[in-house]
This record gives structure tokens, sequence and C-alpha cells, in this order.
């Protein structure tokens, strides 16, 4: 890869590394800045996954406060998280590329919605199994793709527990970051991983997610939420024109 193209990832890594862990919305940016420098859809949906490892890791470097005497749930719940990403990749392995980009589009669309109008949760103190089953079911999602997984994460543990939205913010990372890292290494392993684009962009996730816990302390993000909609939206769009006009 060229210098510039080597930069232009590395800054989508940032950037997509601090939506991830405001707004959990890293894939609407990541994504599309990997089809623009030319990688197929496919190939830009594992090579992202991979990369996205790094910003689970910037996420914990950075939530250390929030993570605090979180160990035990972590540790509980971690293994679910893990097994829902492998089952997602898997998935994602035996679907036909075209398949894939005729989903795409309608993944991306959905995910941007939930983002204009935010689940609506109460915590009612851990759920148990039904817990568990929730967070494996979207899980499965962020192993497949990922877009605004992270937010279905963050509403099923808001369900399971009564914490202080900083505190769930943190736990979402931790999870969505093993059910990627899971994930990645199927990707790496069977997946069509562009290698030169996944080191900057893993680059730029890191210290992307390790700034957006600061962040995440100080701003309620619903400005964010809406903007990052509505380019989700307009990405969506765009592919499913690409897809179906065919």
């Amino acid at each position: 890869m060229i210098v510039g193209e080597t930069l232009g990832l590395l800054g989508a890594g940032v950037a997509a590394g601090v939506v991830s862990t405001v707004v959990s919305l890293a894939s609407i940016v990541s994504y599309p800045a990997l089809l623009a420098f030319g990688l197929p859809p496919l190939t830009a949906n594992v090579t992202n996954t991979v990369a996205l490892v790094f910003t689970g890791i910037g996420a914990a470097a950075g939530s250390r406060p929030e993570l605090a005497g979180e160990g035990a749930r972590v540790l509980k719940l971690g293994p679910v998280a893990a097994v829902g990403g492998a089952t997602g990749a898997l998935l994602l392995l035996v679907t036909p590329a075209r398949t894939f980009e005729l989903i795409a589009p309608w993944l991306i669309a959905m995910a941007s919605l939930l983002l204009v109008r935010p689940p609506s949760v109460r915590a009612h103190g851990e759920h148990g199994v039904l817990g568990r089953v929730a967070l494996f079911a979207v899980t499965i999602y962020t192993g497949y793709f990922g877009a605004a997984g992270g937010l279905m994460v963050f509403a099923v543990l808001a369900l399971m527990f009564d914490h202080p939205a900083a505190k769930l913010n943190a736990m979402k990372n931790v999870m969505s970051g093993l059910a990627n890292a899971v994930a990645a290494v199927g990707f790496a392993l069977f997946g069509p991983v562009d290698w030169a684009a996944a080191a900057p962009l893993a680059a730029g996730f890191l210290l992307g997610g390790w700034i957006g816990p600061r962040i995440a302390r100080r701003l309620p993000g619903n400005s964010l939420r809406y903007l990052a909609a509505a380019c989700g939206l307009a990405v969506a769009v765009k592919l499913g024109w690409d897809s179906y006009a065919r």
C-alpha cells in the first residue's frame, strides 16, 4: 500500500475506534473506508473484524476505572460472547459472497435506525440464563458483521445489570471485543484478510479505542448517535444501490 492509503486507513481506524467505544458504530466508519480503498465487500468485512480486535484492547486499557470490580462478571459472560462471535464468523464464512453483498445494506440500515431510537431498557438485575441467551444472540451478529452490534450488547447488559452507563459501556466494549477476537481468529485462518490494510487500520483502532472511553465519560453521545445514524443510512443506500442495481 502507498503511504497515503496507509495514513488514510490509520486515520479511519482512529475515528472508528472512538466511534466504537462511544456509540458502538465502528464498522459504519471503517467498513466503508475499506471499500473506498478498493477491497471487495467480503474481504473488507473480515479485514475489518480482524483489525477491530485492537479496539477492544485499547478500550479495555482506557476503561480500567469503570471495569474495577467487574472481573467476575466478565469471566462469567466472556465465554458466552466468545462462542457467539465464533458462531457469527462461521455463518459468514459459509455464506456466499454475493449473499453477503445483498444482506450488508439491510444490516447497516437496521443498525443505523437502532441509533436513531436506542433501546429503552430498565435494569432489573442479572437475568441468568435468559440474559446469557440474549448476549449469545447479539454476539452472533457481532461476529457476522457487527455494525451497531455493540449497541445491542449494551442493551442486553443494561437489562442484566443496574450499573451506570459508563460502566455498562466499558463492559460492552469488553464483550464485543471478545466476540470480535474469536471471529478474527477464524477469519485469519480461513478468511480472505487483506493484511496490508488490516495493519494500519488496527493501529488506528488501538489508539481510538484508548481515547474513546475518556470521551464517553464526559459526553452523552446523543448528537454523535444521530450523526452516525445519518451516515450509516447513506452508506446503506449506496451499498444497496451498488448491490441491487446490477
